[in-house]
């Protein structure tokens, strides 16, 4: 997500790293600074300025927003965390960056009756990702997936594997009907979620249990041939290198696809921006790679954790519990859109029903100082398979443009 003005604000203003600090309760509220992503819905501001008003002046939530790239947020609050900014109190984690935060010891475990607060009524895949080592460490704050979108008037029946949707988008491609497929292939973590959810529907893994080693085998095998085959197809965008998941809502607005995976922002959307194109715009599981197995599509969504370094952690730990309360998330629902009136009912159902048996992305940790660790490994798009060997294998000194296999 690209930085916002408004954080580069915020990191210049505090040049002694105190001067941001929280105020006490001699002089008035204690200011808490919450550190998220930029949410265009103004959910995560309304939770910010209901939980304020509901603490009764003992905190006042100011909530600094981050860059809009997901790899830039955690760069930004590795950098000060590793400097022990002591101006952060509540962050908005990506639902990987846990353990590395927690190895390096720059937050705070969830005990007693706050743990207990944050499982109650949670979702168990949801608090997977904010659990390290059997110890909760963050609280989920919302949750998502990837669902198949299509076009009806284009393909009568949706696909249930990519063997088929690509096989239905080269067909579209002879009869000259928009055909491409539009998935997240540029050098972030989109790349990483699409090679995750390929690897993880095969039946494989990235990581090992641990995390502390990759996984390769026959799952990595199947999920990069899968992306080869769609990189070296007609059915792939042309901008498939450097797509993220906005420029594919946008390609499928335009009518050149015919296919689209994607998150459930992308219905409203079209609902409001090409109302002739929604009357055929369709939704359905994610397609699988193995015949006959359903996918296990990667899980998506924002942690909150407690900064070390807070002055205020009590009230920190207090406030992120507010910040995710029914009240809020049903607010951030319905500004969302995911309880927009016009979302159908029964994909309400299917999100609420699935995210429980969704793949966790497995989480990644990296050293401690906010730098990659060594042992990351790179997927470009179209590069050769070997079936004996499961890497991609590489001459020296050849280039290109990589998809780290970095998890989200």
């Amino acid at each position: 997500m690209k930085m916002g003005a408004s954080a580069v604000g915020v990191a210049m203003a505090c040049t002694t790293l105190a001067a941001c600090s929280s105020s006490n309760a001699a002089t008035g509220p204690v200011t808490l600074n919450f550190y998220s992503f930029n949410d265009p819905s103004g959910a995560v501001q309304t939770a910010v300025t209901n939980c304020s008003k509901q603490s009764n002046g003992k905190y006042t939530i100011t909530y600094n927003k981050l860059p809009a790239s997901a790899d830039d947020q955690r760069l930004q609050m590795a950098r000060r965390l590793a400097a022990q900014d002591s101006s952060m109190d509540i962050l908005g984690l990506d639902v990987t960056w846990e353990a590395e935060f927690s190895e390096a010891g720059w937050i705070l475990p969830w005990t007693g009756t706050y743990k207990q607060q944050a499982e109650a009524g949670t979702l168990k895949v949801p608090l997977q990702t904010a659990t390290w080592k059997g110890q909760l460490v963050a609280v989920p704050y919302n949750s998502n997936t990837q669902l198949l979108w299509y076009r009806d008037d284009l393909v009568q029946t949706p696909p249930t594997t990519w063997d088929q949707m690509i096989a239905d988008a080269e067909q579209l491609a002879k009869e000259g009907k928009p055909h491409l497929i539009e998935i997240q292939g540029a050098q972030y973590e989109g790349v990483t979620v699409w090679f995750n959810t390929l690897v993880a529907s095969a039946g494989g893994s990235i990581l090992t249990p641990s995390s502390a080693n990759a996984a390769p085998g026959p799952a990595w095998i199947t999920a990069l041939s899968t992306m080869k085959k769609l990189a070296t197809s007609v059915a792939a965008d042309p901008s498939l290198g450097v797509q993220m998941e906005d420029s594919n809502r946008l390609a499928m607005e335009a009518g050149t696809a015919a296919f689209e995976l994607n998150y459930p922002f992308v219905y409203p959307s079209m609902k409001k921006n090409k109302p002739d194109l929604f009357k055929h715009f369709k939704w359905t599981l994610y397609p699988g790679v193995v015949p006959n197995q359903p996918a296990r599509v990667t899980i998506g969504g924002i942690d909150m954790a407690i900064s070390k370094y807070s002055p205020n952690p009590d009230l920190a730990f207090q406030a992120a519990l507010c910040l995710r309360d029914r009240q809020n998330q049903l607010n951030a629902a319905i500004l969302g859109a995911a309880a927009d009136p016009g979302v159908p009912e029964r994909l309400h159902r299917h999100l609420a029903q699935g995210i429980p048996a969704r793949e966790h992305r497995p989480a990644e940790h990296r050293a401690g100082d906010g730098r990659r660790d060594q042992q990351g490994a790179s997927i470009e798009v179209g590069d050769p398979v070997s079936a004996t060997t499961g890497r991609v294998p590489r001459p020296a000194g050849a280039s290109g443009t990589h998809r780290r296999a970095k998890s989200r």
